[in-house]
């Protein structure tokens, strides 16, 4: 088996049908598996797998286990040379599976690589960046990550950069990041500590540690439907994005770190709640009320944003 396509899915049943119909598995150029790990979506997702699409294995879960843990139940089936974690909200265009096969075959010092990443309009997804440390974060906080000059304040997420050409780096998004089994296999599976967000910029940083080199490949391209659905105001996924954030930073940087961005974080929400409640005052839109019901929540329950024994935080 040549590669394994890992896919968590939690309550995205169409997105899903249309990723599994985009993904070509009949080839003569290499050999592909497709592995659905379901998070007991309540959509009937699972039943939508095993009606339309039977060559593909379903590990259907009892109850909703988190990206790590459900990823790597889905890596340790996986027979293939290299495995690729795909988002079920993905659409996986032209030869990009077997171009990125073909590359990986050339590059034996890689151990990780992403493709271009498309927005739903066709404009490019800034995925990939460096590791993330306070100092990125404060910019990324103040906005001022936003400003074209001077070119350091675009480091972190490298946005000075057109995604145009291969380059090395240091974070890859798991929209589509495809490891090398050996690669996996020296450096373990996804940190199951992580319920959701950190656990692939941690297995990307365990990977560079370990003396590999993480690669962007522009051999093909893949559309990403989820940074819409996104941004939607969830203060339950907001939470759980900063416990991620510091969790990350505890662990490789320290508690004392750790405690300077859990309390960056902090600011950044009370400054927002402050903003959106003195501005719905005067503006009774649903917009504006919604954002400021929304941060005010966030700050309510921020104290869940410290890590604890590996629980999902909210």
């Amino acid at each position: 088996m040549d590669l394994s396509i890992v896919i968590v899915n939690w309550n995205t049943r169409e997105m899903l049908r249309n990723c599994l119909q985009s993904i070509p598995v009949h080839n003569d150029d290499y050999r592909v598996e497709v592995i659905v790990v379901d998070n007991a979506s309540e959509d009937h997702s699972g039943a939508m797998v095993t009606a339309d699409f039977p060559a593909v294995r379903l590990i259907q879960n009892t109850e909703n286990l988190g990206f790590a843990k459900a990823t790597n139940q889905g890596l340790r089936v996986a027979r293939g040379r290299y495995l690729l974690l795909l988002n079920s909200d993905t659409l996986v265009h032209g030869a990009v599976l077997g171009d990125s096969v073909r590359y990986m075959d050339e590059r034996a010092d890689v151990g990780m690589m992403g493709c271009k990443v498309l927005n739903e309009d066709g404009s490019t997804q800034m995925t990939c960046s460096r590791f993330p440390s306070f100092a990125n974060l404060l910019l990324q906080t103040l906005g001022l990550n936003r400003f074209r000059h001077p070119h350091w304040l675009q480091r972190y997420q490298m946005l000075d950069w057109d995604r145009n050409d291969e380059r090395e780096v240091e974070v890859i998004s798991g929209c589509y990041l495809l490891v090398r089994r050996e690669t996996m296999e020296r450096v373990g599976l996804l940190d199951e500590s992580f319920f959701l967000y950190g656990e692939e910029t941690d297995w990307c940083r365990r990977c560079a540690e370990d003396g590999w080199k993480l690669m962007f490949a522009p051999v093909g391209c893949i559309t990403h439907l989820g940074s819409g659905s996104s941004r939607q105001l969830n203060y339950r996924r907001d939470l759980m994005l900063s416990e991620g954030t510091v969790r990350l930073h505890r662990k490789h940087d320290g508690s004392v770190v750790a405690g300077g961005i859990w309390l960056l974080l902090l600011l950044f929400n009370v400054s927002r709640s402050a903003y959106w409640s003195l501005r719905s005052l005067a503006d009774r839109s649903v917009g504006t009320l919604a954002r400021a019901d929304h941060f005010r929540r966030v700050v309510r329950h921020f104290s869940r944003a410290w890590p604890t024994t590996g629980k999902q935080p909210i």
